[in-house]
């Protein structure tokens, strides 16, 4: 009896232009069972990408070559893949452009390590909890002229395409999938994300404004100090 086919190691591309920053977030992954691929620019940022296709993205803002909102736009046009973008950068009108180009979470600097690698294996649970929700979700759901294509992943507004990111098309599936519920930061979080505790995030309200953007801020619904719901039209 032959021994079972050891499970990939998940591939992690860290892109950061200081070399000590690069270099020890990239040996403390390595000894969490990732395998790394770095990157220190812009340019070879998407180069690297292309050629080793990770299954996920750590991504700093301020990078040579061109920025970490450019890289996050040029990768996803080639692959959908889960990004987690390192900013100095706290204004929030900073994380929105970052969002609106694909990525899915943000840790301001300076950041613990032993956060960021939290960060990554929750991005991950999120894409297998995706898949899992996709599968259980209608084909198409319709809320008014809200509409939406689970295999496709498309969203009209008023008959408009209208384009989410990855993680802003699950957020918005989750809660279109029961119309007028309210679902709870946690739930959501859970869900979502695949985090087993948010307190202290603000992850969610900034993915929520950015869906808000897009879709209409009517469409969500907040309750404070609860969480939210998509209206049924």
């Amino acid at each position: 009896m032959t021994d079972p086919t050891p499970a990939a190691r998940p591939a992690v591309l860290v892109v950061e232009d200081d070399p000590t920053i690069n270099d020890g977030l990239s040996q403390r992954l390595r000894a969490e069972g990732f395998d790394v691929v770095q990157a220190f620019d812009g340019p070879g940022a998407v180069t690297a990408f292309e050629r080793e296709r990770p299954d996920v993205v750590v991504l700093d803002v301020m990078l040579p070559g061109f920025d970490g909102v450019e890289v996050c736009r040029r990768i996803q046009a080639l692959r959908a893949v889960p990004v987690l973008m390192l900013t100095a950068r706290v204004e929030e009108t900073d994380v929105l452009v970052g969002l609106a180009v694909g990525a899915d979470d943000y840790v301001t600097k300076p950041f613990r390590v032993r956060e960021v690698v939290a960060r990554i294996r929750a991005l991950l649970r999120r894409v297998e909890r995706a898949r899992e929700l996709a599968a259980a979700a209608p084909a198409r759901l319709e809320l008014g002229s809200l509409a939406l294509d689970r295999a496709a992943r498309r969203v009209w507004v008023d008959g408009a395409e209208v384009h989410l990111a990855p993680l802003e098309f699950d957020l918005l599936m989750t809660l279109a999938a029961q119309p007028g519920t309210v679902r709870t930061r946690e739930e959501l979080m859970g869900e979502v994300w695949g985090w087993a505790d948010a307190r202290g995030t603000r992850t969610l309200d900034t993915h929520v404004r950015a869906l808000r953007a897009k879709i209409g801020a009517s469409r969500v619904r907040t309750v404070h100090g609860v969480g939210y719901a998509v209206e049924p039209a």
